[in-house]
């Protein structure tokens, strides 16, 4: 497995943006599709993004569209998540993780980081 840690979380005023980062150890990086999800209180851990080998294809939640962006550097290891526009209801703990295919669903993936805090304040 690869061991993945999160980065870039703070506390941000709606409209605002941050961009998170997921630095990768332990396995070749490139050989993972990456994914960020997010569990705000209460709910539900739901999918965000997803990135395949190379950075050809991208998925994203119809809730983010036109306002985040997944990205990876493989000579940094590191995946990214730009986070623009952000809203009252993107609050949540949000975690990368790496899975062999690309997917949606988080049982897809096998590695997963600690999470970093984002909260969006009016």
């Amino acid at each position: 497995q690869v061991q993945l840690v999160e980065s870039g979380g703070g506390l941000v005023q709606a409209g605002g943006s941050l961009r998170l980062s997921c630095a990768a150890s332990g396995r070749t990086f490139s050989v993972y599709r990456m994914g960020w999800f997010r569990q705000a209180p209460g709910k539900e851990r739901e999918f965000v993004a997803a990135i395949s080998l190379s950075g050809g294809t991208t998925d994203y939640a119809d809730s983010v569209k036109g306002r985040f962006a997944i990205s990876r550097d493989d000579a940094k290891n590191t995946a990214y998540l730009q986070m623009n526009n952000l809203k009252l209801e993107d609050t949540a703990v949000y975690y990368c993780a790496a899975a062999r295919r690309l997917a949606t669903l988080a049982l897809t993936y096998d590695s997963w980081g600690q999470g970093t805090q984002v909260t969006v304040s009016s």
